[in-house]
């Protein structure tokens, strides 16, 4: 926790441990020294770097080793072990970490009191103390007589605490800790913007002003650069800065005890002190009404479009497999599964295409329907890829669109959403593929998708007058049209709300249509939300249907469109005007209710009237005769 920082002072007696701490409280030296002193605790907005300091004296006389161990099993962060200029001994140093655990070890600090008693420093006979013991952070001389150093000492033991060593640099080996290498890496991928692998002068300088908010003028980065050529052949590439520089000058950094370098490069990059991402940093805040849904909004997507082109080398329009692997260094893990390509729209290869993006969409995998059904997912993928870095928010949070209350666009009869849910439902085998339009049916058909390479989400691209807007398929089939309706009411998740439903029927299966009206009649005759009846397999001969009403009959006695043909058994990708009337319906399923009741007044009007025609002209002819 670095809001509160615990150090201790021991270990030997008569080195003036108490003195130290007395010194520093009271800026001057004690005429008398108790055995111990109480514990005290500085507060932040008086050290350096504001953070609380609690301070916790070890008397030999008063206290035993073993108290010693258990004060510092506590909450102990950092040890500052006193020592007396003369003698300088170092039998003290194995007993606190030989009896701790490896990973929970505390970091060290030497400090050599009583320098106004002599008059050449210990320092020689510290340095090879201090290559013995890797635990030892650094060593501090002072007196606490003369105020010597006093408050210097409490600066390297709070800078200790906040910029250890340990968890970045091993000396033994003199090079960085592979969990660094690992960290700086991200930083340095997320950092090269072109991702033509070295660091340009403009992108140096955006990662300066992003760490320390100030540029670097062009001689300071010159010399850094210089100071890369003269220690490494490979550190410098077309005057830009290699990863393999970039590491090194924070091992240099590091070196040199300028650790805070480091850790703050590290920190605005989202790492905590275990060089992990932190929960605030992948999580953030993110309030969402009841009944309403996230989207991306304009910068996120054109964020996302940048990540694409930065990483499509070739610039063919389309991520390779080999692509979408260095697209994802940046992330932990793989998060995209051999089911992403039968989701979104691809190449003629199956690879995700420039309209197969942005990122992040679906409930496991990254897509746009990420951030419609899982934004919590979406907001994780974007803090990979350094989305608040690269815009310079203060978090992803800014990247998300929380859309209004969906009964208050249907009380407006108007929606500012980009993004709307398509249920598929329908007896299994009964249908043909969802198909985001793009992918070529030829294609489709050569495909034989494995179980695990299948998804329950579809995305396709629509424009609904001029506007561009995303319809997603919800099916239990990796592009299948046809699943089977699993409505559950009992689930716990958070599941945005459907927008529209397709329900679906084999027109060359008698007793495919059954199931539909069923599912219709038990889930959706009361709803408020639209239906479509799909009559899928249309290139087949249409067989009747064994059930009370044709399909035309019970969509004309529901006041539903009546079915629409659908067949994906084409050389060329299904019609896209499927697409835009389903996400129509979904925009405004005001007018798909008002133009349904419309056309059939207008039906039964012009019927009528069409019979008081022909009654008319029949009894016109009947009086001519009469006459």
């Amino acid at each position: 926790d670095n809001n509160n920082k615990y150090f201790s002072c021991t270990h030997a007696a008569k080195v003036g441990k108490t003195s130290l701490i007395m010194s520093l409280v009271s800026e001057e030296f004690p005429d008398e020294v108790p055995l111990r002193a109480e514990e005290i605790t500085i507060p932040a907005d008086v050290t350096p770097e504001r953070v609380p300091t609690h301070i916790v004296d070890y008397s030999e006389a008063e206290q035993s080793d073993e108290q010693l161990y258990q004060e510092i099993s506590k909450v102990m962060l950092i040890l500052c072990f006193v020592y007396a200029v003369i003698p300088v001994t170092s039998h003290w140093i194995p007993l606190i970490n030989d009896r701790t655990d490896k990973d929970s070890r505390v970091p060290l600090i030497l400090v050599g009191n009583k320098s106004d008693l002599v008059e050449h420093s210990s320092m020689e006979t510290i340095l090879p103390i201090m290559n013995q013991y890797q635990d030892i952070e650094t060593c501090v001389e002072c007196s606490a007589k003369n105020l010597k150093n006093i408050s210097e000492l409490f600066y390297y033991a709070q800078k200790a605490v906040l910029h250890p060593t340990g968890p970045l640099y091993c000396p033994e080996e003199k090079e960085l800790k592979p969990s660094c290498i690992k960290s700086l890496t991200r930083i340095f991928k997320v950092s090269d913007l072109d991702n033509d692998g070295v660091l340009n002068d403009n992108e140096l300088n955006f990662f300066q002003r992003t760490c320390f908010n100030t540029p670097l003028a062009p001689q300071a980065l010159e010399d850094v650069k210089n100071v890369v050529k003269r220690n490494m052949s490979d550190g410098v590439k077309d005057n830009g800065l290699t990863l393999k520089g970039f590491l090194f000058l924070h091992t240099l950094f590091i070196q040199r005890g300028r650790h805070e370098t480091t850790w703050t490069v590290l920190r605005r990059f989202g790492y905590d002190d275990d060089l992990e991402l932190t929960q605030e940093y992948l999580f953030p805040l993110l309030k969402i009404p009841p009944d309403c849904t996230t989207e991306l909004n304009h910068n996120a997507y054109l964020f996302l479009q940048s990540v694409f082109d930065k990483h499509d080398k070739d610039r063919d329009c389309a991520l390779s497999p080999e692509e979408v692997k260095d697209l994802f260094k940046v992330f932990p893990y793989m998060p995209w599964g051999p089911d992403v390509n039968n989701t979104v729209c691809t190449n003629d290869q199956g690879w995700i295409n420039v309209s197969g993006v942005p990122l992040p969409v679906d409930v496991s995998v990254t897509r746009l329907l990420t951030t419609y059904l899982d934004v919590q997912r979406s907001l994780e993928y974007l803090g990979y890829l350094g989305y608040s870095i690269i815009c310079e928010q203060e978090s992803q949070a800014a990247a998300i669109t929380v859309t209004r209350n969906k009964r208050i666009d249907l009380q407006k009869k108007q929606t500012q959403r980009s993004v709307f849910r398509c249920n598929v439902l329908g007896a299994r085998g009964s249908g043909e593929e969802w198909v985001p339009p793009g992918l070529p049916g030829k294609l489709l058909r050569q495909m034989r998708i494995r179980e695990d390479h299948k998804s329950f989400y579809a995305i396709s691209t629509t424009y609904v007058y001029g506007q561009e807007k995303y319809l997603v398929g919800t099916c239990h089939n990796v592009k299948s049209f046809i699943c089977d309706a699993r409505i559950s009411t009992s689930s716990r998740r958070r599941t945005s709300p459907v927008d529209v439903v397709c329900l679906v029927y084999d027109v060359n299966n008698p007793r495919s249509f059954e199931y539909a009206a069923k599912v219709y009649k038990q889930y959706f005759i009361d709803s408020k939300t639209p239906c479509v009846v799909i009559a899928a397999k249309s290139d087949l001969h249409e067989v009747r249907q064994h059930y009370s009403l044709s399909p035309h009959e019970f969509c004309r006695k529901h006041k539903l469109h009546p079915p629409q043909p659908f067949t994906c058994n084409t050389t060329e990708a299904p019609s896209k005007d499927i697409y835009t009337r389903l996400t129509t319906m979904a925009m405004y399923p005001h007018m798909a209710q008002a133009d349904l009741k419309n056309s059939t007044f207008w039906l039964r009007a012009s019927v009528g009237a069409t019979v008081f025609a022909v009654l008319g002209f029949a009894m016109y002819r009947a009086l001519l005769k009469q006459r």
